[in-house]
């Protein structure tokens, strides 16, 4: 959810790298051999020998998630016999860097975002994992050369090179409507651009209001509109115009980023559209918004938003049923294919080791991800898996949706500098719903981020 459930690190307070005691063969959660799980690729990464090696893993994840984590990487110390130990922390983006600095590294760390293993990669803090696992990459995950893309940065020598691998993700490009409402009103769900608009059309013709947006946030408001401009640049644009906008070799100015921007404006600005009228777009939490679909009658029918806000729905929602999502569609005009914009997390190596290489390994076979998709919260564009596995509909439902993609990116405002990506550009949209001109808006973003070059 873009930075804001971030934490940072209070100064003074940072601890050296902790190692956590191994994880055993007794955290298996899935007993090898039961179930519809891979357990051939199991039983092949049973040929690494690592008995006795320790490999230490850094993360983000802490409480129920650090608990996931450490049931699958179990399976990994039970197959090869390697003393495998997580630790999670809440200053991990801080902590990883004193520790490389210090050259107390652990041996595997997991970015929570691109950027800041690309500056570590270049200082030459990570190793490169090699041109067969980018293959692997391209040939096993769909849109495969956008992962290899997202993890290839430039060492310290300049040269580009894979540095991470993508495992965990979450996806954006969703929109969240009722099924009963659907069928109520004889609505179809869209597959194209051109029928969402349609629709759109439709439900405010029978006197209806199609759409529930919100932008509020607290100090972060405005960060759901740049959610909807990436969806909108991936489906105008094709995607090196996007990585340019991104890396800025584009400015904001250009004439392609204003017209996504209006593009976002078209479903957002327009009184007709929205629940409450534009005027409280901006004002409206976005954790508030999604709930105008479960009034009775709908205050709207449609609510475009990333995978988690299911947490905020009415408790007791059931999703599939009460409630339910689609893929956020491409243009059937632009032939761009089916983009999907989302997040997820890289491991990469911080202390290289046979183990650590062994890791890795074991992120590329279906068991490294059949028994955390079993469990919850995690998705992956692997295709060898076996979907079934997921622990919800709704899981499956986003798999599949990812397995369907063309091309991946990762968000954009989480890859450009904080000053613009979570700042400028979030007020900007807020000044963008509020009326103010889309080329206006654009260059207030532009001249911020020049000011920090």
């Amino acid at each position: 959810m873009k930075l804001i459930l971030k934490n940072v690190l209070v100064a003074g307070v940072a601890a050296a790298f902790v190692v956590n005691a191994p994880l055993l063969a007794a955290d298996l959660k899935f007993a090898p051999g039961e179930g519809d799980f891979n357990w051939d690729s199991f039983e092949e990464l049973k040929q690494l020998d690592f008995k006795g090696e320790e490999l230490t893993v850094f993360g983000p994840w802490l409480g129920p998630d650090q608990e996931t984590v450490e049931n699958v990487l179990a399976y990994f110390a039970e197959a090869t016999g390697a003393d495998v130990r997580y630790t999670g922390s809440d200053s991990f983006e801080q902590q990883i860097v004193i520790d490389a600095e210090a050259g107390s590294a652990p041996n595997i760390a997991v970015f929570p975002q691109p950027g800041l293993a690309a500056d570590m990669a270049s200082r030459g803090f990570l190793a490169p994992l090699g041109q067969d696992t980018a293959d692997w990459v391209k040939e096993n995950y769909a849109a495969g050369d956008s992962w290899v893309d997202l993890g290839t940065y430039a060492g310290s020598d300049g040269k580009d090179e894979l540095f991470g691998f993508f495992y965990k993700v979450d996806v954006k490009s969703l929109v969240w409507y009722s099924p009963e409402n659907f069928e109520d009103a004889g609505y179809e769900v869209p597959e194209t651009m051109e029928d969402l608009k349609a629709l759109t059309d439709q439900i405010v013709a029978d006197g209806e209001t199609p759409w529930c947006i919100g932008l509020g946030s607290g100090g972060a408001t405005g960060w759901p509109a740049t959610d909807w401009v990436e969806d909108m640049m991936l489906r105008t644009q094709p995607t090196d115009v996007y990585d340019q906008w991104v890396s800025n070799e584009i400015p904001f100015t250009d004439e392609r980023v204003i017209a996504a921007i209006d593009e976002f404006g078209a479903f957002a600005r327009n009184d007709d559209y929205v629940a409450g009228g534009a005027g409280v777009v901006a004002s409206t939490d976005f954790r508030d918004s999604p709930k105008g679909i479960f009034s009775s009658p709908p205050q709207c029918y449609m609510h475009r938003q990333a995978s988690f806000i299911p947490a905020f729905f009415p408790e007791g929602t059931e999703v599939g049923e009460d409630v339910d999502f689609f893929y956020f569609p491409s243009y059937a005009s632009k032939d761009l294919g089916n983009p999907v914009l989302g997040a997820g997390t890289l491991f990469a190596i911080t202390d290289d080791s046979p183990a650590a290489r062994g890791l890795m390994e074991f992120l590329k076979s279906p068991i490294g991800h059949e028994v955390w998709m079993a469990q919850t919260g995690f998705l992956t564009p692997h295709k060898g898996v076996n979907v079934d596995l997921y622990a919800t509909d709704a899981l499956r439902g986003m798999g599949e949706i990812l397995l369907g993609a063309t091309t991946f990116r990762f968000d954009a405002s989480d890859l450009m500098p904080g000053g613009v990506g979570a700042g400028s550009f979030w007020t900007g949209m807020v000044d963008y719903a509020g009326g103010k001109d889309a080329g206006e808006v654009a260059q207030g973003i532009q001249d911020s981020w020049d000011a920090l070059k």
